[in-house]
């Protein structure tokens, strides 16, 4: 008999996955840290989850999906792609709130309106944060030519691609400064605790913690 599929293990299963997509060495500390959840009820999570044949834990508790812990994740990490795309394609959601509707609309996604939504949108392309659907993980950007935004130069003229959508505050704040996917920025200053960005006749400093987690491309000189 199948094992039980529960909100809070498709959760878990989409967690593993995202936080790998991130480049993190997912272990029991980071689903704590990502989900906000005690380190007790995550220890039962993953006895359960291991149980299931959803995930293997390798040597120091690292965490990796199974193949059928994999098909739920992408499942989820589909529907989410979808809706955030939907609320804001359709019916005009400001970009930095959709990622937090649709945690909670992903869940009750059927098949059926799942399929309905590719066909009004279409299949793959980039959610209103520019990130990919599925696992794109730091490699994978660096092969097409992106970079975190901490890594560009004085002088250095780039255009935002995509930004970590899992923290709503940091995400108003960008919205405030008007950095989103598309904008175009030039390198006024770079120093140990940030960098000065000149974008619209405006110079913003920003702080380097918050520049690692915007991913760019160059414009050319």
């Amino acid at each position: 008999m199948p094992p039980r599929i529960t909100i809070s293990k498709e959760n878990y299963l989409k967690t593993i996955a995202e936080a790998a997509s991130e480049g993190e060495a997912v272990k029991a500390v980071t689903l704590a840290r990502w989900l906000h959840v005690s380190a007790p009820a995550v220890t039962m999570a993953i006895k359960r989850l291991r149980r299931d044949g959803l995930i293997d834990v390798g040597e120091e508790g690292h965490l990796t999906l199974t193949l059928a812990g994999r098909d739920i994740a992408n499942r989820l990490l589909n529907r989410h792609h979808l809706i955030e795309r939907m609320l804001t394609e359709i019916f005009g959601l400001e970009w930095y709130k959709v990622h937090d509707e649709a945690e909670q609309l992903e869940h009750a996604v059927s098949a059926d309106f799942e399929r309905k939504l590719i066909e009004k949108l279409g299949a793959g392309g980039t959610c209103p944060h520019g990130n990919q659907v599925g696992m794109d993980s730091p490699g994978d950007r660096r092969r097409r030519g992106l970079q975190p935004l901490e890594e560009a130069q004085p002088g250095d003229r780039v255009v935002v691609v995509s930004v970590f959508e899992r923290d709503r505050k940091l995400l108003e704040y960008l919205d405030s400064a008007g950095i989103r996917p598309g904008v175009s920025l030039e390198i006024a200053a770079a120093g140990a605790d940030g960098l000065e960005l000149r974008a619209a006749g405006r110079v913003l400093p920003i702080e380097r913690g918050v520049a690692a987690r915007i991913w760019v491309s160059n414009l050319p000189a």
